[in-house]
């Protein structure tokens, strides 16, 4: 129940705002991104949304519009001290309005499915989250990896066929963040797969990682993941093949959370996705 002798204010966040909730992912275990914030506002400005409580950040939500048919949901959070009185479900009405009549996906932790699920969204698969030292073979960067260099265009198309919406001032900025390398796999001239690897709070973090065939993930994910040290993948388990890499690899599989909509979704190669991008913002 709303705790009405506390009144909370909820209004757009800026990136500067969302510093402390980047703070309160970090609390949960989430392990977000160092630079996610700027790819994430490139995205939807208006798409972020502060409760406050006597003037301090209390609840915070997400819902960022990719065009007219899809948005997608992340950051449901209210600080702990004052969860239990009714202010993230008024910030999540918020966001939700937000998205007006498109259809909205989120990453759901196990602890909410059944509240997500009150409210309209219904399960398409789980996503688990694999992390550990990855084994590999030599050599590091194997045939047919490389730089992005001049094929932003065919990336862009290579995208947006994995996913259910295009998303291009989103993945301008992802490219261009400092601290991220992006790889793409080229295979007879053509695009067959790219992936990038980004600084995180715990360890870096893979994703996307999209590709036509085992192979080519495969591939990536060697010449992607780093030289020392444990990486995290959050790998759907309908990808079978994204699952046999990950173990192949020697990670563990761990947090768990399902991919989650409110109604139907584009036509898109899922079975190419064997990363995703960011369990903020799908």
């Amino acid at each position: 129940m709303q705790d009405v002798s506390r009144r909370l204010d909820i209004a757009q966040a800026t990136p500067a705002d969302w510093a402390v909730v980047h703070g309160w992912a970090a609390a949960e275990g989430w392990n977000p991104g160092l630079a996610d914030t700027a790819s994430f506002f490139a995205q939807d400005p208006r798409g972020f949304f502060l409760g406050r409580v006597d003037g301090e950040p209390a609840s915070a939500v997400s819902v960022v519009n990719y065009g007219d048919a899809y948005a997608f949901l992340g950051f449901y959070l209210v600080r702990p001290d004052l969860r239990g009185r009714g202010y993230g479900i008024a910030t999540w009405r918020t966001g939700l309005a937000h998205a007006g009549s498109r259809t909205v996906g989120l990453d759901g932790v196990v602890a909410q499915q059944d509240n997500y699920r009150r409210s309209g969204f219904a399960p398409a698969h789980r996503t688990v989250r694999y992390t550990g030292v990855p084994s590999r073979p030599a050599p590091p960067r194997p045939d047919g990896v490389e730089p992005v260099g001049d094929r932003l265009p065919e990336l862009h198309a290579y995208d947006s066929a994995c996913q259910p919406a295009d998303r291009p001032r989103f993945l301008e900025s992802w490219l261009a963040t400092a601290g991220h390398t992006a790889l793409v796999r080229v295979t007879g001239g053509r695009i067959t797969g790219y992936g990038v690897v980004r600084a995180g709070r715990d360890m870096p973090r893979i994703g996307p990682l999209f590709a036509d065939t085992a192979e080519d993930a495969a591939a990536l994910f060697d010449a992607l993941a780093p030289a020392e040290g444990p990486v995290a993948l959050d790998v759907p388990d309908v990808n079978r093949a994204a699952v046999a890499l990950a173990e192949e690899r020697g990670l563990a599989a761990g947090f768990e959370t399902a991919r989650m909509y409110t109604g139907p979704v584009r036509p898109h190669h899922a079975e190419r996705v064997f990363g995703v991008t960011s369990l903020e913002l799908g």
